[in-house]
């Protein structure tokens, strides 16, 4: 049976893990990143894969989030797991320095645009009557001088948090299977992408609404 695998996110550690997984799964995924326009960053654009079917997508647009799930589902002619990995860019930077347009940009993107893709993920899903939504996440505070500079990147990451954890907390009244995934483990995003797929390749009713926790001491909840 072919498995319908979506992935979104921020080009980064972490999303290459994950895809690296993926690719590990299945002959053909498809896949959204969040392009980077702050001021002053690298494009960050991933490389090429040939088992990646890439997708355009306007993270700050609610009518680009409709037609990213609908491309999606076309170009596989299903989801089956939707994976949805927020690891924002950091802007270190002092409050009274941050440039405007790079606020509202990580406002748009990597804030607002969950919640737009979230809505037509559920809405996917529960016309379907199945499916995962697995919301990943590295869970990492920031220490030290250089770290507490910046301002807007763990800012966007509490706020994937609280969505994850809200989402979580309805799972068990949805007809779909909703999934949590963070790990304190920094630089090890390969361990924590297998630990991922893992549970998702495993899926029991017991899974449904749980947050899986990857690190030193690994756990779920």
């Amino acid at each position: 049976m072919v498995r319908g695998i979506f992935l979104a996110g921020n080009e980064s550690a972490l999303s290459r893990a994950v895809e690296a997984e993926t690719i590990n799964r299945v002959e053909q995924y498809t896949a959204a990143f969040i392009p980077n326009r702050l001021s002053g960053s690298p494009k960050n654009i991933p490389p090429e894969v040939s088992q990646r079917l890439s997708l355009d997508w306007n993270p700050s647009s609610p009518i680009s989030a409709r037609t990213l799930v609908l491309a999606a589902e076309n170009r596989l002619e299903r989801i089956d797991e939707a994976v949805l990995i927020c690891s924002p860019p950091s802007i270190r930077s002092s409050a009274g320095s941050l440039p405007l347009s790079d606020i509202e940009i990580m406002v748009n993107d990597h804030i607002k645009g969950w919640f737009f893709l979230v809505k037509e993920i559920a809405a996917l899903f529960s016309s379907k009557k199945s499916g995962t939504l697995a919301l990943v996440y590295t869970d990492i505070s920031g220490s030290g001088k250089d770290d507490a500079a910046d301002v807007l990147g763990p800012s966007a990451l509490a706020s994937f948090r609280a969505l994850t954890q809200g989402l979580l907390a309805a799972a068990h009244s949805e007809p779909y299977v909703t999934m949590g995934f963070s790990t304190t483990d920094a630089g090890n995003e390969a361990s924590f992408a297998s630990f991922i797929f893992k549970s998702l390749d495993d899926i029991t009713k017991r899974s449904k609404g749980k947050h899986f926790k990857h690190g030193k001491f690994s756990f779920f909840r």
